[in-house]
């Protein structure tokens, strides 16, 4: 199994090891510290050693950060994980602390009058201890960087640094020779007069270079620090042990491997003007710079729009890669209509998904740990079973699952919301206005330069008619057989990045009511030019990569529209078609059923 089911929060360790930091950091004459979900690289997902977070509270969400005081440790956390939380830090010494609607300066002047609060500058950008800075103004409280991260002081058995082989992504998958990536990007920097460009990000690396890795779980990405200058060459700065020499012939001359203990001393040798995006390197890179008397220029990581545009064959392996977890995603569903509830559980249900994944043959890792919620554990918008959560598949009641593959030919990200029996009208009116909302984007045509924000409400709009809604974004960005969540695009009322051809993006609006049920649909859909309509102005649409059939026991038809009602009746008719040749007989005659006109 890629997944595990044992549980990595530890609540009962919570408030010991909390004390422990409290003491460490009195002896460095500190009054707090900020404990973030991040590491040096600044990408969303992180290795084992670096969940400092979950290690010191229990909660293993994927974004949230800790504000130890004396008298106070808050946990911030967004709408997804308002819920989470409460199960998984022991709320005697924690606090869960709505964000981003309080604000982390706001909270410190709150509940600390004056002191040193420390920080760990290679785990917080620039952009962010800016703003933090400008918060405090004038509150006694100074912000202090700290030489040794306090956390790695106190965490005795701190696992080691990932060291995960690294391999070649090919060319025809990627579309594009990483010399020519370095090439074209390099163009840039001399356009903007700029000497070099430091890129963090492991996706961006892995991206640029056509590699791809095993440094964090279920992402493909190489850990380490690039730096790109102005005549496309790179050094790499990365444990070249995980590199064999096929890797390093793909390399070439152009690339020039280095280990990581050497970046700061590279760093220091750069001539400038030196390229850093201030929201996602880290504030440690800029004082390294600026101590060496080197000229920072902030301006975006020059891998992140490029590599948001998929190219034409980056698309074809991905709709190929779609296809493929399409048909696995029709025989699970056809399993779990002729065997739920039985004696079913979610980690039963979790365990035969990945098998009808593994039976293609062609799974490299799951994209992320399958959420399959049943009832009320739905409610929970990234809810994880273990052991200890497992819940029986009860009739009456919803299942929603939300999983994905990782393929070398693409990244994968699918929610179906399945009733086990009959869950009632008010699930399946509820069920009805998110599909309303996923069709809505999907039929959505708009201007060229609209942002994600632009559309959002598109999705919400027949909830909030109902006075309903849900706490998390739209859409994410997703990679190439890369991190299933990508930035810079999405589709949130928080994006202002315009949406461009070629960017794939999850379409999943929800709904969630606690302590009962949770539904979430999700699509993946590629931006591509609208064909001409009208005035002919210049618009873009969304294309569907993900093709498997919604439940149609859940959907009140006569609620739809007629276009929603024909929208929903040729993508099913689509989803026949494509997958027809690619399931079994069993699976075959389901899926006929499942995608029968409305």
């Amino acid at each position: 199994m890629f997944q595990s089911f044992d549980s990595p929060a530890s609540p009962d360790q919570g408030p010991p090891r909390l004390a422990l930091l409290r003491t460490r950091l009195a002896g460095l004459g500190l009054d707090g510290f900020l404990v973030p979900r991040a590491d040096a690289h600044q990408g969303e997902y992180v290795a084992a050693r670096d969940e400092r977070l979950q290690w010191l509270t229990g909660f293993t969400g994927s974004a949230g950060f800790c504000i130890v005081l004396p008298g106070a440790a808050g946990v911030f956390i967004d709408g997804r994980y308002r819920t989470q939380v409460k199960a998984q830090v022991d709320l005697a010494a924690f606090t869960p602390v709505p964000w981003p609607e309080v604000k982390p300066g706001e909270w410190i002047r709150q509940n600390l009058s004056a002191g040193r609060l420390g920080f760990d500058p290679w785990l917080h950008t620039a952009e962010e201890i800016g703003k933090l800075e400008a918060s405090l103004e004038g509150s006694g409280v100074t912000l202090s960087r700290c030489v040794e991260n306090p956390v790695d002081l106190i965490w005795l058995d701190q696992p080691a640094a990932p060291l995960g082989r690294v391999f070649v992504q090919p060319e025809a998958l990627a579309g594009e020779a990483h010399g020519q990536k370095r090439a074209r990007l390099a163009g840039g920097l001399r356009a903007a007069g700029q000497r070099a460009a430091v890129i963090t990000l492991p996706d961006s690396i892995s991206w640029l270079l056509n590699i791809r890795g095993a440094d964090v779980p279920k992402n493909p990405v190489v850990h380490g620090f690039a730096v790109l200058h102005d005549d496309g060459r790179v050094d790499l700065f990365s444990e070249p042990a995980k590199f064999d020499a096929a890797v390093r012939d793909h390399l070439g001359p152009g690339v020039a491997l280095h280990p990581p203990g050497e970046f700061a001393t590279a760093l220091s040798r750069l001539a400038g003007p030196v390229r850093l995006d201030q929201g996602s390197a880290p504030l440690a890179v800029a004082d390294l710079l600026r101590a060496a008397g080197i000229e920072v220029q902030w301006g975006e990581d020059p891998c992140k729009l490029p590599k948001a545009r998929k190219n034409p064959a980056e698309i074809a392996a991905t709709r190929e890669a779609h296809l493929r977890d399409g048909a696995a995603m029709t025989e699970f569903l056809c399993w779990l209509d002729r065997t739920a509830p039985g004696d079913l559980t979610e980690i039963a249900v979790v365990t035969a998904l990945e098998g009808f994944r593994r039976a293609t043959n062609a799974l490299h890792d799951i994209s992320f740990d399958t959420i399959c919620g049943a009832g009320p554990n739905g409610a929970i918008v990234h809810y994880r079973v273990t052991r200890e959560t497992d819940r029986p598949l009860r009739a009456g009641e919803l299942l929603l699952v939300d999983s994905g593959g990782q393929y070398v030919d693409g990244t994968t990200d699918i929610t179906r919301t399945i009733p086990i029996g009959d869950p009632g009208d008010a699930a399946r009116a509820a069920y009805t206005r998110v599909l309303q909302g996923l069709v809505a984007i999907s039929r959505a045509r708009f201007p060229k330069g609209l942002a994600g924000r632009d559309l959002d409400a598109l999705a919400r709009f027949n909830l909030w008619v109902a006075g309903q809604d849900y706490d998390h974004g739209t859409g994410h960005g997703v990679g190439a057989f890369l991190s299933v969540h990508e930035g810079p695009q999405r589709i949130s009322r928080l994006s202002d990045v315009p949406l461009e051809p070629g960017m794939i993006l999850s379409n999943e609006p929800g709904y969630y009511r606690e302590g009962e049920f949770g539904i979430r649909l999700e699509n993946l859909i590629v931006v591509e030019e609208a064909p001409p309509l009208g005035d002919n102005r210049a618009q873009l649409a969304f294309g569907t990569l993900t093709w498997v059939p919604f439940d149609r026991r859940l959907i009140l038809a006569g609620r739809l529209s007629p276009d929603e009602r024909d929208w929903l009746d040729a993508y099913h008719a689509g989803v026949l078609e494509r997958l027809a040749a690619r399931v079994s007989g069993p699976a075959l005659s389901w899926l006929r059923d499942a995608c029968a006109p409305l």
